[in-house]
């Protein structure tokens, strides 16, 4: 019935157990622990993050959802600050206060949760703006959001939608940040790429291709663009448009015996396209010289 180990105390009492031996089962040595007044986790041992999630959403009551960094977590937003507490939304006419790891916050946009894992999570934009609320720091705020917007888990114009409905306290970082998001930043690149191939004269490439071992089995990295009779890749640094400047690289390199690789960035596509044309067809030269690498290929997965 608890498959999680974590109950309202009310649950129980409704299943016929009273309320002293319900608190006899949370004494120091006793087999319960009560982690927030109200809710009893079904076990001594130390809990999980799950278990502390479904204790902190127990306690804001049946309409909370989770937001802020750990709901970020569970859309799979991986450039997030440590946070052991769980931030949960309640409706504004609710009267639950925050007691210690569980954050409470009422608003009067309660937004329509998703589910994730079983638990209630709101919408990962306004997960995302929750957090950034409550950080410090505009390197982590922007971090995190760029994390979020380069691999495709939500837009630029979702966390502006969010930012015009947010509160106005502690959004000064989030401001800064969206703010500075170019829109369609991927569909303009993609442009000058597609400019620069035309222009370059060179065969057709492969587009977004995943380069494999020659067993098919390991994967090498994704190119942008892809010649597998010459073994010449082209890889956009898509991660010097989103990260800044001091941020350590999200676009892995690819490597491989005999691949010659192009690494170019979306500012260079933009403003030297004839540079990047020179680059191409240079590394298509120095490929005439040797045998092609034996590598497999296919088309990359779109974004989650």
């Amino acid at each position: 019935m608890f498959p999680d180990g974590v109950a309202a105390r009310a649950e129980l009492v409704a299943l016929g157990h009273s309320h002293s031996w319900i608190s006899r089962r949370c004494r120091e040595g006793g087999p319960w622990r009560r982690p927030i007044p109200g809710v009893i986790l079904l076990t001594d041992a130390t809990p999980t993050m799950r278990q502390l999630l479904k204790a902190a959403l127990s306690h804001a009551g049946p309409e909370a959802m989770l937001t802020g960094v750990q709901a970020a977590r569970l859309y799979g937003v991986r450039r997030l600050p440590p946070e052991r507490r769980a931030h949960t939304l309640i409706p504004h006419r609710s009267k639950v206060a925050t007691w210690g790891f569980a954050v409470v916050e009422r608003t009067i946009h309660l937004p329509e949760p998703v589910k994730i894992d079983g638990l209630p999570v709101a919408p990962l934009a306004r997960a995302l703006i929750d957090a950034a609320r409550r950080m410090e720091e505009l390197q982590s705020v922007r971090a995190m959001i760029h994390d979020a917007v380069h691999r495709g888990l939500c837009t630029p114009e979702e966390l502006r939608e969010e930012l015009a409905q947010a509160s106005t306290i502690g959004s000064a970082l989030p401001r800064i940040v969206v703010g500075a998001l170019q829109d369609g930043v991927d569909s303009a690149v993609e442009q000058w790429l597609e400019t620069v191939l035309e222009r370059s004269g060179l065969p057709r490439p492969a587009r977004k291709a995943v380069l494999r071992t020659p067993d098919g089995q390991g994967v090498i990295g994704v190119a942008d663009a892809w010649w597998p009779k010459a073994g010449v890749a082209m890889q956009i640094r898509y991660d010097e448009v989103t990260l800044d400047p001091g941020s350590p690289s999200e676009t892995p390199a690819l490597a491989a015996a005999g691949l010659i690789v192009v690494r170019v960035s979306p500012a260079r596509l933009r403003d030297q396209p004839l540079v990047v044309i020179q680059e191409l067809r240079a590394a298509h030269r120095r490929a005439r010289q040797r045998p092609p690498p034996e590598l497999s290929s296919d088309p990359a997965a779109p974004a989650a």
